[in-house]
């Protein structure tokens, strides 16, 4: 017996979109987006997205990427005041633009710690609790780890910050939100550029950006080469970037994407300081040799022979802490239009972290390569009468991870000690997600999305131990499964053009990773495994006015309700990070964006949050020589968390006329202050820091070159000197009394605090051809 091929095709759809009964009687798409804060939050190619993942683009236009789905609260950057015609150094000051979003600085280089509403606030390297894309391929890995050493922000047209719970669309790790960047496609670009940016502490970068569209194939590629001295003390990096984004489209039905991301990383860190000694030395300067230190120096007891007994203390330059770290990301994708309302895509991804980590007391050395893999179907039609669109998903990914975890020993550079923790561990992720958008009339439009993902852990982690007397060994092993369920339920309304008003309930779920299973509250290796998954249901109420085109204004109000909260700290200077979880917690806040175009010329745009955290629940034990005592925290702030961000810039560019293309515009970054313990004995200062710019673009006309941009930035224009970056701090006892150590022992507690970067200038020009 024969099948007909059509007739397969259908079955299969009726297969997959059984939790999903969308009949496709006419093609109708709906997306009501909150307003873009920065630039133009629709798609480049001019198509409204219908989806969570959108649909396919026509033959030849840009590779289709996330796009705004209905009810979600989203803010798309562009280019313009952020990209465009300022040296953007980092990812960091391009994020800012999003209300809700607060920046720290990172470990090493360009290399920034995102938080969206707090949930990654207490962090100092890696991303967490957020979802983190690049044109649609998934850059979050398997553990929940993403860095952005790797995002050079000259690659991107828009970048698009999801807020709130967002496992239904996104899955695990996905409690904060999510991040979807978007680069330049080759039908943007449409020949070359190259540019060059320098500035005050040795600053260097060189990039270079290529595309365009001959017949069916669309390429763009950029590259770039950054480097500078920083501006404390041991704080030089080099570091180099490749992003490659291809498509192929060979007829009208079927598209083919390829993805491929290389950085590598090269970067000395500086000595993170207790808060004392950044009041002394903010900047870590004089600090070459321990022996010969300037007051407020932080240094690091290094044991002498690497293993045990006698330390002795070393400077950032003595230890020759730093990163040496290698990311590589290689993905593809197909699309296939199965009939004119429905495309299958299916996409696959291998990404690698490398990384050799020899700083404070320990040195990492490890790989974490992994695989991610997913197919969807999208489906546009009518339910009951009602245009709707509808979205099924599988998806897998799996991580095999190892980290050798060594003492740092003195002297003659990053030397290796003794082996102290050996760690190998697999986790894998299988979950399918569903989402159906239904518009309910010509004002209402109804979401309802639902996921679930099952969670499994693997691993061992061999813990060392050196005395006079031998060596000891610990073994910790983990067998780990979760299963988590995500649903949401969304509602906007537009009664006119001018006003959308939305509603939305979601929920998140992000597993502990394997290598927090393996840190102690000591801040070793050893056995942590008892840690559950994290779980928040969140409340958004969000309204969105544009009465003209030059007049956008959002507010959200978000209320969010958290169960075994994920929380991690460090228990002293050079020790790892350990993570527990803190039984409940609520966040609540307000969220504003606004864009301004008041008179000819004349911009002022804002980007506020405020976010209020506390445990609501949560006893903390604390230990120290035979003594233990336990602590009520409930209604603490928890740590980490400031309670006010704040963007704002005003800005004026010349409409017409011989001056057009001038233009100059003025911000200030604000942050509020936040508790660094539990206990909310000490704050980490808040600061207000204002920059200027000034820039310029001319098209050039009878000459090779098509434009040419220049651009000039003062950068914390009255050289303040504040705290870009403080790691929570674990509270204590006293070890004879059992009483709680007060704020002054905390403040002299090290390890914690990164001064932020004094006035700097920092100019370049692009070329473009």
């Amino acid at each position: 017996m024969s099948l007909n091929p059509a007739a397969l095709r259908r079955g299969t759809l009726a297969l997959l979109l059984a939790g999903s009964p969308i009949f496709a009687i006419a093609e109708t798409s709906v997306t009501l987006e909150e307003l873009s804060v920065e630039g133009e939050a629709q798609p480049a190619n001019g198509r409204v997205s219908p989806g969570a993942f959108g649909v396919a683009a026509p033959p030849g236009s840009a590779p289709v990427v996330i796009e705004h789905p209905v009810g979600e609260v989203v803010t798309g950057i562009g280019r313009a005041n952020t990209i465009a015609d300022r040296p953007a150094t980092s990812i960091g000051s391009v994020l800012v633009n999003s209300p809700g979003v607060t920046v720290r600085q990172g470990n090493g280089g360009r290399d920034v710690v995102i938080s969206i509403r707090g949930n990654n606030a207490r962090s100092t390297g890696v991303i967490k609790n957020t979802i983190v894309l690049e044109d649609g391929f998934v850059l979050t890995q398997p553990d929940g780890a993403s860095r952005f050493d790797l995002t050079d922000p000259r690659a991107y047209s828009r970048i698009d910050v999801f807020r709130g719970p967002q496992s239904p669309l996104f899955g695990n790790y996905a409690t904060g939100g999510a991040i979807a960047f978007r680069t330049r496609t080759g039908r943007e670009i449409d020949g070359y550029e190259i540019g060059t940016d320098a500035g005050s502490f040795g600053y260097l970068s060189h990039h270079f950006t290529v595309g365009g569209v001959s017949g069916p194939v669309e390429i763009s590629l950029f590259a770039s080469d950054v480097r500078a001295n920083g501006y404390q003390d041991h704080s030089a990096y080099d570091t180099q970037t490749i992003n490659l984004l291809a498509s192929y489209t060979p007829t009208p039905d079927n598209r083919f994407t390829l993805k491929v991301i290389n950085n590598t990383l090269d970067t000395n860190l500086a000595a993170r300081s207790s808060l004392a000694q950044y009041r002394i030395n903010p900047y870590q300067r004089g600090c070459a040799a321990a022996a010969i230190a300037a007051p407020g120096c932080t240094t690091f007891a290094l044991f002498r022979n690497g293993a045990f007994g006698a330390t002795v203390p070393v400077t950032a330059d003595e230890g020759g802490f730093g990163r040496n770290d290698r990311r590589t990301v290689v993905a593809a994708r197909w699309e296939h239009d199965l009939d004119a309302f429905t495309t299958w895509r299916t996409q696959v991804g291998f990404d690698e972290r490398n990384f050799n980590q020899p700083f404070y007391v320990n040195a990492f050395l490890g790989s974490f390569p992994s695989w991610n893999v997913m197919s969807d179907l999208t489906r546009r039609g009518d339910l009951f009468g009602l245009p709707a669109v509808g979205y099924v998903a599988l998806a897998y990914n799996a991580i095999d991870n190892h980290t050798a975890t060594y003492n740092r020993a003195p002297y003659g550079g990053p030397r290796l000690g003794a082996l102290i923790g050996d760690q190998a561990a697999v986790q894998s992720n299988l979950g399918g997600r569903a989402r159906l958008e239904l518009a309910l009339s010509d004002r209402w439009t109804g979401v309802l999305g639902l996921s679930a993902e099952s969670t499994a852990i693997t691993g061992r982690n061999l813990a060392f131990g050196y005395s006079a007397s031998g060596t000891t060994r610990t073994v910790a092993d983990a067998d780990r499964s979760f299963l988590n369920v995500a649903p949401e339920l969304a509602l906007v309304y537009r009664p006119d053009e001018a006003w959308a008003f939305r509603g939305r309930v979601a929920t998140g779920y992000a597993t502990p990773a394997a290598s927090n299973l393996f840190v102690t509250a000591a801040g070793l290796p050893g056995n942590n495994t008892q840690l559950q998954t994290q779980e928040n249901l969140g409340f958004d109420l969000g309204a969105d006015w544009s009465p003209v085109e030059a007049l956008r204004l959002s507010v959200t109000g978000f209320y969010e309700f958290f169960r075994n909260e994920l929380v991690s700290q460090s228990p002293g200077a050079g020790l790892q990070t350990y993570t527990f979880n803190a039984p409940a917690s609520e966040h609540r806040g307000i969220e504003v964006g606004a864009d301004w175009a008041f008179a000819p010329g004349w911009r002022g745009t804002l980007a506020y949050g405020f976010d209020d955290q506390i445990y609501t629940r949560y006893t903390e034990q604390l230990s120290a020589g035979s003594l233990t005592r336990r602590f009520d925290r409930a209604g603490n702030q928890i740590p980490g968390v400031p309670a006010h961000q704040l963007l704002a810039r005003i800005g004026y560019d010349v409409p017409a006329g011989p001056l057009a293309g001038l233009g100059a515009f003025v911000e200030t970054v604000v942050q509020g202050d936040f508790y660094l313990d539990n206990a909310n004995l000490l704050k980490a200062p808040g600061y207000a820091v204002v920059n200027a710019n000034l820039h310029y673009a001319t098209e050039l006309s009878g000459v090779y070159a098509k434009r040419l941009s220049f651009y000039l930035e003062v950068r914390n224009l009255f050289d303040t000197i504040y705290v870009a970056s403080a790691q929570n701090i674990s509270n204590s006892i006293s070890g004879t009394t059992g009483i709680q150590n007060n704020a002054a022992v905390l403040a002299s507690t090290t390890g914690s605090v990164f001064a932020g970067a004094p006035r700097n200038i920092v100019g370049g020009m692009r070329l473009s051809f």
